[in-house]
């Protein structure tokens, strides 16, 4: 005998394994701050390579120029400016990932909370039958 209230819940559970449930089982498969540090790991590599190819495409690009002012520059300065704009570079991508990738975990911990809900609401269904 086919129960409607059981199809209809299996049909949303299935239907959200289908779309976002790997998705979401795969990050709280993660402690909260192994998940958020493995993100701002992955972040702050990519931005580090960003920045050098971004700096390496200005001083190819501004060649002539730098090559002039290479003997002329005070190197301390210049390194200590650099270093400081790649530092907030940094900071500025780290809390960004910091606050997207937060607001994901949460939302998978909310999402999976629902969706074990519904799998033992439909244990019971099936209990209640037997």
């Amino acid at each position: 005998m086919i129960h409607e209230e059981r199809v209809i819940l299996m049909t949303q559970l299935q239907a959200y394994e289908d779309c976002g449930g790997k998705k979401d089982i795969a990050i709280a498969s993660y402690f909260r701050g192994d998940y958020l540090g493995s993100q701002m790991l992955k972040s702050v590599i990519s931005v580090t390579i960003a920045a050098a190819i971004g700096y390496a495409g200005y001083v190819f690009y501004n060649l002539e120029s730098f090559m002039k002012d290479l003997y002329q520059t005070d190197w301390i300065e210049y390194v200590s400016i650099l270093l400081t704009r790649y530092l907030v570079l940094v900071i500025g991508y780290a809390l960004i990932t910091y606050l997207i990738y937060a607001y994901r975990y949460a939302k998978a911990k909310k999402n999976l909370k629902k969706y074990y809900g519904g799998l033992r609401k439909l244990s019971a269904m099936y209990h209640e039958e037997s």
